[in-house]
């Protein structure tokens, strides 16, 4: 999860940032803990991040359903400001 940052601090090849080795492994951990889905949004086309805790998978299913987006989507969305994060609790 470490390497050599480069001079602008993001990482090589999309790798993390160089941190402390104990923030690293929090942040494993609550990694491991989370689920998400990604899609556009039925009515408006912004591409949306749905994120939460694993306990909240059931409570996604209540949600409006997305539609699938592929990788040109998703970047078109970031670099116009169109990508949405929603929390579920």
């Amino acid at each position: 999860m470490t390497g050599p940052s480069s001079p602008d601090g993001a990482a090589p090849d999309g790798a993390a940032p160089d941190l402390p080795p104990d923030l690293a492994r929090q942040l494993e951990a609550l990694g491991a803990g989370l689920v998400w889905r990604v899609g556009k949004d039925e009515l408006s086309d912004d591409v949306v991040v749905r994120l939460g805790y694993a306990s909240a998978t059931p409570r996604f299913a209540f949600l409006p359903r997305l539609r699938s987006a592929n990788d040109a989507e998703i970047q078109a969305a970031l670099s116009e400001n169109r990508l949405v994060i929603e929390w579920v609790d």
